[in-house]
């Protein structure tokens, strides 16, 4: 027996290495499982990103007893919840946010500062989306004439484009341009968006093509608009709408040719006096025709329908419109609410029959929140108001005159930033950042001004949270101003009816996250999550590319 023990032990530790190797190959040094090359292959057949309008996060909680069980619910309970989502930037508005959504970055890198901004060269205010090269595609107005090109970086959508060879489809579809033209990046095959008036059309520009596709061109002709020429009903009976104010309220704003802002809203009887399909923008009906045209596009390009992967960007824009126009704590925004997630499950149903449940991937997210109304909450006795812009900038000119000697050191006011002549600062043989710091501390002194920051404290400085952070991640150093403005929480510059968004506060930054479907693990997190985040969460999962201006990290408890 001791004759056999070399040889045993020989064997023992010939064992012991075959198996430690082969379990080390399927380790990594941490740990964890390694990557095999099955999984490195997997690939959703298509990614649908979605962006709600104006959507808070408190409206997946405050609504959830009312949601069946195929829409919102079926996102939360069968995908990925990040409870804790927010803006890291500000302004917080529709451009900048599906900018920032679809490129992983914010206005700081990806340039596009607000919806409308002053552009310092050629000293105008410039559209986010508008391109005068290109003409219009579907229409004979000048609403088509829009291209990417003020956005400085690639999208996800672009990433993935160039992985595929070009082979990959992008189609993007909103009820606003923007909302279209910049998730649709520099190379989608097609950005749709609405044109109401008396037309009620989808269009695009000729930026992406010469004509309309035929499922387009039917999808027109057969009116699927006009179907929506209807009463706007509550989808339940009113008094089940607890989670929500009175009906009849001073906080909301009326259709030209309506005595009192309540249920029902007559369409067909206020169909002229509001330029005619426009009005259906404000309304959940213009959520419901999204919906018909990006179903229909599903089938008119047979969108996920091979190995390649390809892109469906929807914006249900219709939840901004009735914000601004009710208010977030009104019936109408409960109802649109409830609307929307029956024609999100209608979409999903669409998915499954012509991709396939589980062979496809979602993210649904928003373009910024919103304040509640700040008239009601003064009626309830929280500190909110309105903030008086021109007797501020009447003082404010006085100060200028008295101190500079002319109005004229600021040319233009605009996104809550200053911008000011340079030509006249150097004139006047003046230090930039002692002016900009002058400013700063006679706006301080001004009541609903809670916070003022410099053009130069931006540059230099590098701030890794609060309100300055935000700013910061806002602030594009050749298209930003130089002089930047903060409300006191509640403040607003706006109407007394209806909601409006776009400060650094978290009633703005705050909104849902959802992932949902092959590669995304089931759960939730309290963890922080930021915008940025989305695009490279979604390139890891694809294997691909992040977009080049990427700040945002992936968020790994999302993946499998």
């Amino acid at each position: 027996m001791l004759k056999n023990a070399p040889w045993i032990t020989l064997l023992f530790f010939f064992l012991f290495f075959t198996t430690h190797n082969t379990f080390s190959q399927r380790k990594s040094k941490n740990g964890s499982k390694a990557t095999t090359a099955s999984e490195m292959k997997v690939r959703p057949k298509l990614v649908v990103g979605i962006v709600v309008d104006q959507m808070r996060y408190d409206y997946l909680t405050r609504f959830w007893d009312h949601y069946g069980d195929g829409g919102f619910k079926r996102l939360v309970n069968n995908g990925f919840n990040c409870k804790n989502n927010h803006f890291n930037y500000s302004p917080t508005s529709t451009g900048p946010g599906h900018a920032s959504i679809y490129t992983g970055t914010t206005p700081a890198t990806h340039g596009i500062i607000g919806n409308n901004w002053y552009e310092k060269g050629s000293a105008t205010e410039v559209y986010c989306a508008s391109d005068n090269e290109y003409t219009a595609v579907g229409t004979d107005s000048d609403t088509g004439r829009m291209s990417p090109k003020r956005m400085l970086v690639s999208t996800i959508t672009d990433e993935l484009r160039l992985h595929t060879q070009m082979r990959g489809k992008t189609i993007a579809i909103a009820l606003k341009d923007r909302g279209a033209v910049l998730p649709g990046g520099f190379t989608a095959n097609a950005a749709y968006w609405f044109h109401g008036m008396e037309e009620g059309h989808w269009i695009s520009s000729t930026y992406y093509m010469n004509e309309l596709p035929k499922w387009v061109t039917d999808f027109n002709a057969s009116n699927a608009a006009e179907q929506y020429k209807k009463p706007w009903t509550a989808l339940k009976a009113l008094n089940s709408y607890t989670e929500s104010g009175l009906d009849n309220n001073p906080f909301e704003s009326l259709f030209e040719g309506e005595k009192s802002p309540t249920f029902p809203h007559d369409l067909p009887t206020l169909w002229g006096a509001n330029n005619q399909f426009d009005i259906i923008r404000p309304t959940p009906y213009g959520n419901s025709l999204t919906a018909d045209f990006a179903l229909a596009a599903l089938s008119g390009e047979n969108l996920g329908q091979d190995a390649i992967t390809d892109f469906l960007a929807v914006s249900f824009s219709s939840t901004d419109y009735v914000g601004h126009h009710y208010g977030v704590n009104s019936k109408e925004i409960q109802d649109t609410y409830l609307r929307l997630d029956q024609d999100l499950e209608r979409l999903f149903k669409g998915l499954d029959k012509k991709v396939g449940d589980g062979t496809y991937t979602v993210f649904l997210t928003a373009d910024h929140g919103a304040i509640d109304v700040p008239a009601y909450l003064k009626s309830r006795k929280l500190p909110a108001g309105y903030m008086e812009w021109d007797a501020l900038k009447e003082r404010f000119g006085t100060f200028l005159q008295y101190t500079y000697g002319t109005k004229d050191i600021v040319k233009n006011f605009s996104n809550d930033q200053f911008f000011l002549d340079h030509k006249i600062v150097n004139n006047l043989d003046l230090d930039l950042g002692k002016v900009q710091e002058r400013m700063a501390t006679e706006l301080l002194t001004y009541e609903g001004i809670d916070r003022v920051y410099t053009g130069v404290q931006m540059r230099n400085n590098n701030y890794v949270k609060g309100i300055p952070y935000i700013l910061q991640n806002g602030y594009h150093q050749k298209r930003s101003g130089d002089v930047l403005v903060v409300l006191r929480p509640g403040m607003v510059t706006y109407g007394v009816t209806g909601s409006t968004h776009g400060s650094p506060q978290v009633y703005d930054t705050h909104v849902p996250l959802l992932f949902y479907g092959m590669g995304i693990r089931s759960g939730s997190t309290v963890n922080r999550t930021e915008i940025p985040d989305i695009a490279p969460t979604m390139a890891t999962l694809l294997g691909i590319s992040f977009p080049n201006g990427t700040t945002g990290n992936p968020i790994s408890e999302v993946l499998e």
